[in-house]
């Protein structure tokens, strides 16, 4: 009965920690689906210079998620290199990013630096984010790779 006790002990802790551990998903996709950045054309942000919502229609995957385009000629272009048009840290909330955490964000918060797309919960977040957006940029390409698993795909 002691044993019982101890192998049921060890079952119930195993349970409740495992997932603390467990690294979150490299792309920031909806709770219940896969879309990426809430749907929006993350192409769009450089073309257009503004969120754009992608269309459900004109999709790509890319690490594990599906990222939406509003047009052929944007999915032509993210398929030719996702790395420079895709959001930085997966689209998760970069000002988050930079404190070791994956936050969701608004699409409507969003900036370019240095060619790169970053986007943040919000836009009072956002402000906070280009206060210091170089050192935060410093820290949240360390943490990325800690609470996300890009390691896991090759091109990362």
């Amino acid at each position: 009965m002691r044993n019982l006790f101890k192998y049921l002990a060890v079952i119930v802790i195993t349970f409740f920690t495992i997932p603390a551990f467990a690294l979150d998903d490299a792309v920031n996709t909806g709770r219940f689906n896969n879309i990426a950045i809430d749907g929006y054309d993350t192409v769009a942000y450089f073309t257009e210079s503004k969120p754009v919502k992608g269309n459900k229609n004109i999709t790509a995957v890319w690490h594990d998620a599906t990222w939406q385009f509003s047009s052929e000629e944007n999915l032509a272009l993210f398929n030719e290199n996702p790395e420079k048009y895709a959001a930085q840290y997966g689209g998760w909330c970069a000002y988050g990013m930079s404190n070791e955490a994956t936050v969701r964000i608004d699409p409507e918060a969003w900036h370019i630096t240095d060619g790169k797309l970053y986007l943040n919960y919000s836009k009072r977040i956002q402000k906070k984010w280009l206060a210091d957006k170089m050192y935060r940029i410093e820290d949240a390409d360390l943490y990325y790779p800690e609470v996300t698993n890009i390691n896991t795909f090759s091109d990362k």
